[in-house]
C-alpha cells in the first residue's frame, strides 16, 4: 500500500486516509513526530484518497484511490523477527479456549505446498475474532503474524492488526470465507492460491473424514461429534453436562446423569420426546466455561469426546459413559458451527424427518397404525397400503408399503443370520470361526520377522521371546503420528508371531491391530481367510476374489491412522466385506403371505451386525426385538402388526424366472428396542 502511494502522491495533494485506527506511536521519543499514527485495519476497510493538484499543463484535477494490497510469505521462507502474511492449511488444531489470562487461546499448525510447517499460537479477548476452523484440511489466510524461532522451528503469534480468514478445504465447495469481520480485501487472484491448496492438500495431507455418529460409537474410543445442544444443567464445580443427538441412536443403553429437573435448561417437550435419542456428555475443567455459554439448540462440533464402559450396581448389563475431558491434547474442545453449514444442513433435514415421523404425525388413522405397528416407516409416506394378494400377483420390479404380521422367520438361531458380503462382486459368504485365525497364525509364527524392517520413520519395533516352551518371538510395530508415538488408546499397531489370544488382548488397549508378516523387502497381509485388522472385538475380513492385496505402505497407513476399516481397506488394497443381516420372514395380512427377505447392516435391528457376534448384550437385545415381532406360542391373531417398505424384483435362474421381495427403508419401532 505504501509503494502504491510512493508511486502516485505529490505534495501539495490532498488526501482522504479511511478506516484506519488511531494509535499510540510507540517511536514518537525516537524520531520527534507525532504521538500517536494511523494504522492500517483490515476490519475497517482501510483505504486512502488522493485529490491530485492540476499540473501545469493539465486543465482538469484527478482522483485516484489506493487500498491495501497483501505480499503472502511460503512457510518455507519464514524469518525470525517478522511480521507476515500466509497461507496454509491446517494441519492440526486446537479449538479456542480460555487462556489462564483474560483471553482465548487457539492453537493451529498449518502446512503448504513447500512441505514446512508452522505453529501458531493465537490470543484475542474476543472469541470471534479467532479463526473459524472446523476440521483438519480447512485453509487460513493470516494477515500481520508475527514469526518467531523457538528451539530451532518457526512459530507464528498474534501481533497488533491480526486478522484472519478460514475456507473449506474440500475441492469443489465455493469459496466462502469464514470471518466475523464486515470488512475485509480479498482478491480474485486469491481464489486460485485457495484453489491450488486443495488440489495439494486433497493428495498430500490426512483429511478429516466425516464425523462419527452415536449409531456407530463402541466403548473405549475416542470420536469428534457433529450434534444439536438440547439440554444443560451443571453438575458440580468442574463438570457441566450437555445433552445433545445428532439424528442416530446409539446402539448401547448410555449413562444418564442425575441434575434436578430445575437445573436443567432446555425445552422440556423436546427433551421428553427425544429421550431415547439423547445422551448425556460430561465436560469438565476449562471446557465448563465455554460449554455454560452455549445457546439450547445451537449445532456443535464435540472434538475428542472418550466413550467409557461403565456398570451400575443396580445395572444387569453395563452402560456407555461420554466424557470430554480436561485439557487440549489432541485438539479437545468444542466449537460451533454456523447455520450454513453442510453438516448442520445435513442434521436439520434429519431431524425434522424424525421429529415428524415420531411426533408430529397429525392424521388420526397415521397416529393409530403408528402405535399398533413394532415397525416404523422412514421414508415414502406418501405410499399407502397394499394387500399381499395384489402384490403376488404384479409383476416386478415394483416398490410397496404392506401393513402384515410376521408369522414365521429363518434362521430361528439368530447367530446363523450374520453373513459377510461383498459389494463388489455381490458375493456372500459364512463369517469364518476363529480355529482358521488359530491356523494362520500358527503357521505364520514360523517365519522370522526381518530386522531390517524394524523401527522406520514411521513406526517403532519391539521384539521380545515368550516365556513358554516354545520360547516364540513376537514382534510388535507401533506405528507413529507425525514422528511421535500416540496414547495406547489412539494407536494402530502390526503385529508378528502373535496367537490369537494375544491379539485380542492388544484389541483391549490399542485402538487397531494389523497381523503383519516379513518379507524381504516389506511387511505383507496375513492368507484373507484371516482377518486383515480388527478393532475392539470386530475382526474386518476382505473379499478373496476382488481383493489385490499391497505391501504395507508408510504413507498410506499414516494418512489412514484416525479413519475406519474402509480406509484402512484402500490403503491395503483390500475390498472389504460387510457384516449383514440375512433373514427370510413371512407375512401375512389376511389376503395372502409372502416371503420377503431382509438384507440390512444394522438400520432394521438398530444394531451393527459387525458388532452382535461378539456382543451378548447386542444378541440378547436381537432375541427380544424378535421376540416381540413374533412372539413364540401366540396366535395368528395375537400377533402385532408390522408397517413395511418392500420391493419387488426378477432373477433369472436358466430359463425360469421367479420373482422376489426384499424389506428396506423400515426400523425397529423406539420403543421395541
Amino acid at each position: 500500500m505504501a509503494d502504491d502511494c510512493a508511486k502516485v502522491i505529490r505534495n501539495g495533494d490532498t488526501c482522504i486516509v479511511a478506516g484506519f485506527k488511531l494509535a499510540k506511536s510507540p517511536t514518537a521519543r525516537e524520531d520527534g513526530r507525532h504521538g500517536c499514527h494511523l494504522e492500517v485495519s483490515e476490519e475497517a476497510g482501510s483505504a486512502i484518497y488522493i485529490y491530485a493538484q492540476p499540473s501545469t499543463t493539465a486543465s482538469e484535477t484527478a482522483s485516484v484511490s489506493v487500498a491495501p494490497k497483501y505480499v503472502y510469505t511460503p512457510l518455507n521462507h519464514l524469518k525470525d523477527g517478522t511480521i507476515v502474511n500466509l497461507y496454509g492449511v491446517v494441519k492440526f488444531f486446537k479449538t479456542p479456549y480460555v487462556s489462564k489470562g483474560t483471553d482465548y487461546c487457539s492453537v493451529v499448525t498449518l502446512v503448504d505446498q513447500s512441505n514446512a510447517k508452522l505453529t501458531c499460537t493465537l490470543f484475542n479477548g474476543n472469541l470471534d475474532s479467532l479463526p473459524k476452523i472446523y476440521k483438519i484440511g480447512d485453509i487460513v489466510r493470516f494477515h500481520r503474524i508475527k514469526i518467531r524461532e523457538y528451539n530451532g522451528q518457526m512459530q507464528g503469534i498474534t501481533s497488533a492488526g491480526f486478522a484472519s480468514l478460514t475456507f473449506d478445504g474440500t475441492v469443489g465447495t465455493p469459496v466462502v470465507p469464514r470471518t466475523s469481520s464486515k470488512a475485509y480485501t480479498f482478491m480474485d487472484e486469491e481464489e486460485k492460491t485457495i484453489e491450488e491448496l486443495r488440489i495439494w492438500a486433497a493428495s498430500n495431507l490426512s483429511i478429516s473424514g466425516p464425523a462419527a455418529k452415536l449409531s456407530g460409537v463402541r466403548p473405549m474410543l475416542f470420536f469428534d461429534l457433529t450434534c444439536q445442544l438440547v439440554g444443560k444443567a451443571k453438575v458440580d464445580g468442574s463438570s457441566f453436562l450437555l445433552k445433545v443427538w445428532d439424528g442416530t441412536k446409539c446402539p448401547y443403553p448410555t449413562w444418564r446423569i442425575p441434575v434436578e429437573a430445575r437445573d436443567l435448561e432446555g425445552e422440556k417437550i423436546l427433551l421428553h420426546r427425544l429421550r431415547n435419542l439423547t445422551v448425556d456428555i460430561l465436560v469438565y475443567d476449562n471446557h465448563v466455561h465455554l460449554a455454560k455459554s452455549l445457546e439450547i439448540g445451537s449445532f456443535l462440533r464435540i472434538y475428542s469426546i472418550h466413550t467409557k464402559q461403565a456398570s451400575a450396581e443396580n445395572e444387569d448389563v453395563p452402560h456407555v459413559e461420554f466424557h470430554l475431558h480436561g485439557g487440549t491434547c489432541y485438539g479437545r474442545g468444542i466449537g460451533v458451527l454456523p447455520e450454513n453449514h453442510p453438516d448442520v444442513k445435513e442434521l436439520k433435514t434429519k431431524g425434522r424427518k424424525i421429529i415428524r415421523k415420531f411426533f408430529l404425525i397429525s392424521d388420526l388413522e397415521s397416529q393409530r397404525c403408528q402405535q399398533l405397528s413394532v415397525t416404523v416407516l422412514t421414508d415414502h409416506q406418501d405410499l399407502s397400503n397394499t394387500e399381499l394378494k395384489t402384490i403376488r400377483n404384479s409383476r416386478a420390479p415394483q416398490q410397496y408399503r404392506i401393513r402384515a404380521k410376521l408369522r414365521t422367520f429363518k434362521p430361528q438361531k439368530l447367530y446363523q443370520s450374520v453373513k459377510l458380503h461383498c459389494s463388489k462382486c455381490n458375493s456372500l459368504q459364512e463369517v469364518p470361526n476363529g480355529d482358521a485365525f488359530d491356523l494362520i497364525l500358527q503357521e505364520c509364527a514360523v517365519i522370522p520377522s526381518n530386522p531390517e524392517l524394524h523401527s522406520t520413520s514411521w513406526y517403532e519395533s519391539v521384539t521380545w521371546t515368550t516365556q513358554d516352551q516354545k520360547q516364540r518371538k513376537i514382534t510388535i510395530h507401533f506405528v507413529k503420528h507425525d514422528e511421535m508415538l500416540l496414547y495406547p488408546e489412539d494407536t494402530l499397531l502390526m503385529i508378528e508371531g502373535g496367537t490369537s489370544k494375544e491379539i485380542w488382548k492388544l484389541t483391549r488397549r490399542f485402538k487397531c491391530v494389523i497381523p503383519v508378516r516379513s518379507t524381504k523387502n516389506d511387511l505383507e497381509l496375513l492368507d484373507l481367510s484371516a482377518p486383515f485388522l480388527l478393532q475392539g472385538k470386530v475382526k474386518y475380513y476382505g473379499c478373496k476374489q476382488c481383493s489385490t492385496p499391497k505391501p504395507i505402505n508408510c504413507y498410506g497407513l499414516v494418512y489412514s491412522l484416525h479413519k475406519t476399516s474402509p480406509f484402512f481397506s484402500s490403503v491395503l488394497g483390500i475390498e472389504p466385506l460387510q457384516y449383514v443381516f440375512i433373514m427370510k420372514f413371512t407375512l401375512v395380512d389376511g389376503t395372502g403371505a409372502l416371503n420377503a427377505y431382509l438384507f440390512d447392516y444394522e438400520k432394521f435391528f438398530q444394531i451393527p451386525a459387525s458388532e452382535i457376534l461378539s456382543n451378548n448384550f447386542l444378541q440378547q437385545k436381537m432375541q427380544m426385538t424378535m421376540n416381540t415381532l413374533c412372539p413364540p406360542g401366540r396366535k395368528l391373531d395375537d400377533l402385532p402388526w408390522l408397517e413395511c417398505f418392500i420391493k419387488s424384483y426378477n432373477i433369472t435362474d436358466g430359463n425360469k424366472q421367479q420373482v422376489y421381495y426384499q424389506i428396506f427403508d423400515t426400523t425397529v419401532a423406539e420403543d421395541v428396542v
